[in-house]
This record gives structure tokens, C-alpha cells and sequence, in this order.
């Protein structure tokens, strides 16, 4: 009998009989160690095909802040205040002396264990939970699909947000057994993902709306009123981080620009009549609000084509075998995840967490503009391949009624 695997011991329920657990008798001893093995060949794999750390445009400001913090601790209060917690990561590796290697191998190590933590999260939502099959094809999706793994070796913050999206839903998994300390985890890993990057709010934002609903399906509803009442006087100081946040985004001028994806001049959209623009000293969010209601039907042209671009994957600089394998692959996995998403028997607040995080991410994208490559889907496959997983779980072949 070999030795339990990292995946596999940390499971929610013990290991069992071949005979009992369902599947192939070997896989089911060994798919945990060959999970293992397929994340160690991938991660090599992206350090041989980039020679080592990848160095690309926005690494050099993340290293000089990191560097200022670990040197001065010197905290920047511009456009770079929005991704504190990557630096602050990579402070903690220039303080040791540790340098890109360090910090690409802090982030295949945090990678690793959001791994860990994702085969665990879905091995407990797994109707039958001596069920090791959902969760090890989600998983396999997760670690072998390059367009998630290959940010590990970039010195960009998508790696470490990417985990943290993932922990935070592993969070909220145990949440439901572990009470209040559960959720202090939770806020602590959704903070954390906060103050990665600007759109850190994606996942604090759906941690929110998970822990209301949790409220709100109590018998008691006293904490669910106190928690809106929370928000309700906690919104003004909402209204001034989000102004905040926007104070440096150059929203308005990206519409003028008509721009599908950012920098990329062959898709663009022309405005067929003048466009209405707002006065330069209103307030960041009035600012933008007075440009959507100002020009409605440009804003909704340029909106659904780039939310239709981000969830539609494909580019046409993309290679034929990339499309082809995220037509065959990919989507596939939308429309499980879409079956994910209505299984009635998963916990509530897991469900709506991981539709927030996709719908939350496809928002900010139609407010702001589709990037070039995967970086602005990474957060959402994660989540697609985890509702993916649990609507597997739920199909008649992966029940006990299907075998």
C-alpha cells in the first residue's frame, strides 16, 4: 500500500478500501503522487521555456517598490498604493537575499498549496466524499492548463492573486465547519487578496456577499440586519476608496479611445456622433457615471464587446491549437460550471463566491479594457474549474445511482 499522497491526506475523509472508494483501484491509490508529478513536470517545464523568473514590463516598479519597503520601509501613496501587497511580498524575499528566484519560487510555493487546497475544498463538496474523481479532474484541470500556471514564473502580482482567489474559496469551504474562526480566516485571506491589486476587491467583494448570504440563511436574522446596517454606515468610507481607486485610471480617456484591448489599435470602436464628455474636476466615479449616462449606446457597444471578448477566451494573434483547445476544453467547462452553479445540494455561500468572482472580474473588464493575453481571465478559470468539478459530482455517471 503505497504511502498517502499530499492531495489525498488532506482530504475530508479518510482513506478507504479500493473496494469501497469508487474508480480504478490503482488511480485511486496513486492520483494524489501523479497530481503531484504533473504540477512538478509543469512548473520546471515554465522555468526551462522562460530561462528562469520572467522580467516583463510592469516587474521593474513591483522590484523598486518591494526594494523600498525591504531598504526604508517606504510605503508610495500614487497608483502603486493599489498593489501594496505585492510588493510586500517581495520584500520579504529581497530582506533574505533571496532576489527573483526567490520570489518565483515563494509563488510556485504558494501555487502549490492553493493546489492543495482546491483538491480539499472539492473533495468536501463531493456528494459522496469517498469520491476522489471530481476533485482529481478539477484539479488536473487546474494545475495542466498553462494559461494558469505559466504567471508563476512572471514577476507579476496574477500568480499570488491567483492563489489567494483560490485559498479564499478553500477558506469559505471550512468555514461552514469551523465556525468563527473559519471565518476570521477567510477575512484574513480575502484582505490579503485586497491589497494584492487594484481589482483585489474581486475577491473580498465575493467573500462579502458569500458571508451575507451565509447570514441570511440563519434562523436568527438579527446579524444579517446588523451586517447591512454595517454597510449602510460603512458606505461613505466605500464612496472614498473607490474615488480613490479610481483616481489614477484614466477611464474616460480609454473610451475615447474606443479600445477593445488595451494597446491593441486593429480592434477599436468608432463613435458614430459627439460624445458628451464630463468636466475634469468631478469626482473620479461621478466623472465616469456622467459618461455612461451621456453616451449610453457607445458605452453599451463598447462594454459587451469586450465582456464578450474576455469570456470568449480567443484572440486572433492566439495560435490555431490555442483556440482549438480552449473551444474543446474550455468550453466545456463554462457550460459544466454553469450546472456547477445550480447544484442545489453545495452549500449557498460557496456557489454565489465563485459566480462573484467571474461576474465581479467580467465587470471590471466591460468598465475597463480586455488585456492582451489570459491575465485578466486567470482569477475566473479557477473558479470555472471548481464549479466544473462540482457539477461532475453531481452528474449521474460520478453518483452511486450512475456506476
Amino acid at each position: 500500500m503505497p504511502a498517502p499522497s499530499p492531495l489525498t491526506m488532506s482530504s475530508a475523509s479518510a482513506p478507504l478500501p479500493a473496494s469501497t472508494a469508487p474508480g480504478p483501484a490503482w488511480l485511486q491509490r496513486w492520483h494524489g503522487w501523479l497530481l503531484v508529478g504533473v504540477w512538478v513536470l509543469v512548473q520546471l517545464s515554465l522555468l526551462w521555456q522562460h530561462h528562469g523568473p520572467r522580467y516583463v514590463n510592469d516587474s521593474g516598479r513591483y522590484l523598486a517598490y518591494g526594494t523600498r519597503i525591504a531598504q526604508e520601509w517606504h510605503f508610495e501613496h500614487d497608483h502603486n498604493l493599489r498593489y501594496v501587497g505585492y510588493p510586500l511580498f517581495i520584500s520579504l524575499w529581497i530582506k533574505v537575499g533571496a532576489d527573483r528566484w526567490g520570489i518565483v519560487l515563494g509563488q510556485m510555493a504558494v501555487s502549490g498549496l492553493a493546489a492543495w487546497a482546491f483538491y480539499a475544498a472539492l473533495r468536501q463538496l463531493t456528494p459522496d466524499r469517498t469520491d476522489w474523481r471530481p476533485a482529481a479532474l478539477a484539479t488536473a484541470a487546474l494545475i495542466g492548463w498553462r494559461d494558469v500556471q505559466q504567471f508563476n514564473v512572471y514577476i507579476l502580482t496574477e500568480s499570488l492573486f491567483c492563489s489567494l482567489a483560490i485559498l479564499a474559496f478553500w477558506a469559505l469551504v471550512r468555514a461552514r465547519e469551523r465556525g468563527a474562526w473559519g471565518w476570521v480566516l477567510l477575512g484574513v485571506v480575502a484582505i490579503l487578496a485586497g491589497i494584492e491589486r487594484p481589482n483585489g476587491f474581486v475577491v473580498a467583494g465575493a467573500s462579502g456577499v458569500a458571508a451575507l448570504v451565509a447570514l441570511r440563511q440563519r434562523p436568527d436574522r438579527r446579524a444579517y440586519r446588523r451586517a447591512w446596517l454595517a454597510i449602510g454606515v460603512l458606505s461613505p468610507l466605500l464612496w472614498v476608496v473607490l474615488n480613490k481607486l479610481l483616481l489614477t485610471f484614466t477611464l474616460v480617456e480609454t473610451y475615447l479611445r474606443g479600445e477593445i484591448i488595451y494597446g491593441y489599435t486593429p480592434w477599436v470602436v468608432e463613435p458614430t456622433e459627439p460624445l458628451m464628455l464630463p468636466p475634469a474636476s468631478l469626482a473620479p466615479v461621478i466623472r465616469l457615471a456622467y459618461f455612461i449616462l451621456g453616451n449610453p449606446v457607445y458605452f453599451a457597444k463598447l462594454a459587451l464587446l469586450k465582456g464578450l471578448l474576455f469570456i470568449s477566451y480567443v484572440k486572433s494573434y492566439y495560435s490555431w491549437f490555442h483556440i482549438v483547445m480552449i473551444v474543446v476544453f474550455i468550453y466545456p467547462c463554462y457550460w459544466m460550471a454553469w450546472r456547477g452553479s445550480q447544484v442545489a445540494a453545495v452549500w449557498l455561500p460557496v456557489r454565489v463566491f465563485l459566480v462573484s468572482v467571474i461576474l465581479l472580474q467580467g465587470l471590471i473588464v466591460m468598465m475597463t479594457v480586455e488585456d492582451w493575453d489570459v491575465r485578466f481571465l486567470l482569477p475566473v478559470l479557477p473558479c470555472t474549474f471548481a464549479l466544473a468539478g462540482i457539477g461532475i459530482a453531481n452528474t449521474p455517471i460520478f453518483t452511486r445511482k450512475g456506476q
